[in-house]
């Protein structure tokens, strides 16, 4: 049975996330206008991080379960999570957790235990930047990606199945992205299939669209396309899901369009759901 390969230290996993930084990245989520979409798609992706490193945080310090990296796409392509780079686009996840960019003070509403709401200081690690600037060549990204995973897939040949997501707000700009798409889905471990995962960041406060397991509602030719890129949900993911409130019909897709930042964090959590697997 696929997807059921044990997450730990000897036989890790790869989580690698393509980001889109083309300049209407610069423009806000639809219905929210205080948050620009590169913005929220960066603070989504630190606060996974930070929770991964939670996760695979033991007495005895991080324990090396994942093997991160973000790619991103705009005016270049490139790996940009801190301290990789085209010689290293992933690190373990324990490196993540000792070198994040700087640590900011922010600050959460919480219950103040009598009815009301408080301002409670916290630390958030940010280990990559938000961009947007540029056009978005999303093909070359995920030529990237396939060979940053087929790399990771030589010295790991028995692990849970990669994962590569990807978040866009715009139509590719470089050629179509589809056989390359294939290509990475194509790739394998003794386990299955590398996943791919695709969310559509809204430019509009249209209702989202999870998990579809047609593209027949699906309005455009663009998310038509990324729903053709994107893999099906695995069991795991698909309980995940429902889990979540999403109703899944049939075999679902891990394609998400006009989602928003709070779409796009949910998303992302039931993507990487697997970490609670983690010996």
């Amino acid at each position: 049975m696929p997807y059921t390969a044990e997450i730990s230290r000897t036989n890790p996993t790869c989580l690698l996330f393509l980001v889109d930084h083309s300049s209407s990245m610069d423009g806000p989520f639809g219905g929210q206008p205080g948050k620009k979409k590169s913005e929220g798609v960066a603070d989504a992706i630190n606060r996974l991080l930070q929770n991964l490193v939670l996760k695979c945080a033991k007495s005895t310090g991080v324990r090396d379960y994942f093997h991160v990296g973000v790619i991103g796409y705009g005016s270049d392509v490139k790996p940009i999570l801190a301290g990789t780079g085209p010689a290293r686009p992933l690190l373990p996840i324990s490196a993540v957790a000792n070198a994040p960019l700087r640590v900011e003070q922010r600050t959460r509403k919480v219950d103040d235990g009598a009815g009301g709401l408080i301002e409670r200081p916290f630390r958030f690690p940010v280990w990559f930047e938000p961009v947007a600037n540029g056009k978005t060549p999303m093909n070359e990204a995920v030529e990237l990606a396939t060979r940053v995973v087929n790399k990771f897939l030589d010295a790991h040949p028995n692990c849970f199945p990669p994962l590569v997501v990807n978040l866009t707000d715009g139509q590719p700009t470089d050629s179509n992205p589809l056989a390359a798409a294939q290509t990475l889905k194509g790739l394998k471990s003794t386990d299955g299939n590398v996943l791919m995962l695709n969310a559509h960041l809204s430019s509009t406060a249209a209702p989202s669209i999870a998990f579809p397991h047609s593209e027949d509602a699906l309005p455009d030719v663009f998310a038509k396309l990324l729903f053709r890129m994107s893999s099906l949900l695995p069991t795991p993911m698909a309980q995940a899901a429902q889990e979540e409130g999403y109703p899944i019909a049939g075999p679902a897709r891990g394609f998400m369009f006009n989602a928003d930042l709070v779409a796009v964090t949910r998303f992302l959590e039931i993507g990487t759901r697997v970490a609670s697997g983690v010996r």
